[in-house]
């Protein structure tokens, strides 16, 4: 998906992208870099930092968090259009879980500095989606 315009209709139908406009998701699209992992590969890995929000465009991921107690817990099975990482494009803080692709991979990846830098040119776009991070996280907890 090399294409610029290919790009951009796949980030509109990201739930967290819903509400941007056309030219928000071209500036946004600019920044984005395809990211190929084979079935079994880590995305990322919890209690690591990362810098990386992550769009699974092809392929399916199994999201699993290990508790205090050793044990662990599917959290999500993630395929096209999920995407994982958002708290690393908010913070420097650790992974809150492992992500592992249960078959081969492709995402979109945009770094936390790439998207600081959009939002700090567009608070409309900060707006917007820091009301969906917002709204993601809320559900988050009232399924706990």
């Amino acid at each position: 998906m090399t294409n610029p315009a290919d790009v951009v209709n796949f980030l509109y139908k990201v739930p967290v992208f819903h509400g941007l406009k056309k030219h928000q998701l071209e500036q946004l699209a600019k920044r984005f870099v395809e990211r190929d992992f084979p079935s079994g590969a880590q995305i990322v890995t919890q209690g690591q930092g990362g810098e990386g929000f992550f769009i699974v465009q092809s392929g399916k991921v199994d999201v699993i968090r290990e508790r205090a107690d050793g044990t662990k817990a599917l959290v999500n099975q993630m395929g096209p259009g999920d995407f994982l990482g958002e708290l690393a494009l908010l913070d420097n803080g650790l992974r809150t879980a492992t992500a592992t692709t249960t078959e081969a991979t492709r995402c979109l990846v945009l770094t936390r500095w790439d998207f600081m830098a959009l939002l700090r040119e567009d608070a409309d776009m900060a707006v917007t989606i820091l009301e969906e991070l917002a709204r993601r996280f809320r559900l988050a907890l009232d399924n706990l």
